[in-house]
């Protein structure tokens, strides 16, 4: 499992580096964003890495599944940092904030991994990739009905929990795509 831990931190360093250069350019852009709008850019996202698994060829080639493992992550903490922040009408953070709350979720997603982690016994490494994008489709279209519900589920995890899984499925997706 230290192989797990090591993996998780280096994939996720390099998605916080991308998140980093975007902050950079765009500011924290995304916090005008209501929660509706964040599910459906991770959906967008899921669903292009489907496209792209079962058509096995992009007319896009800019953006291939390793990128959209990498904003499924960046996007998913956004959501998180959305659901305790709330949306805004204008941007109204600044670069430091959002990186301190991006490493927050980080972590919180690392922990919940290595927790799910030890008692699966790893076996996600086990799966394909494929399977992880349909989990994720999962997890986003449990996470539209929630919101269609106005969060109020009977026995079900809220859209956060549906949103660190989303973000654990895609750290395993790039760690299979990175270390093999």
């Amino acid at each position: 499992m230290k192989d797990t831990k090591q993996q998780f931190e280096q994939v996720v360093a390099l998605c916080r580096d991308l998140f980093a250069k975007k902050l950079h350019d765009y500011g924290a852009a995304w916090r005008i964003l209501r929660p509706a709008s964040v599910t459906d850019q991770l959906f967008i996202k899921a669903k292009r890495i489907r496209s792209i698994e079962t058509k096995e060829v992009t007319l896009v080639e800019d953006e291939d599944i390793r990128s959209c493992f990498i904003a499924l992550v960046n996007y998913g903490i956004v959501g998180l940092i959305q659901l305790e922040k709330g949306y805004r009408d204008e941007v109204d953070m600044n670069n430091d904030t959002a990186l301190e709350l991006y490493d927050k979720y980080a972590k919180m997603s690392l922990e919940l991994m290595l927790a799910k982690n030890h008692d699966y016994d790893e076996a996600w490494r086990y799966m394909r990739i494929s399977s992880y994008t349909d989990l994720i489709l999962t997890k986003i279209y449990r996470t539209k009905q929630i919101e269609e519900l106005g969060g109020k589920t009977l026995v079900s995890e809220g859209v956060d929990a549906n949103y660190m899984d989303i973000i654990n499925y895609a750290v395993f997706g790039l760690i299979k795509i990175e270390f093999g």
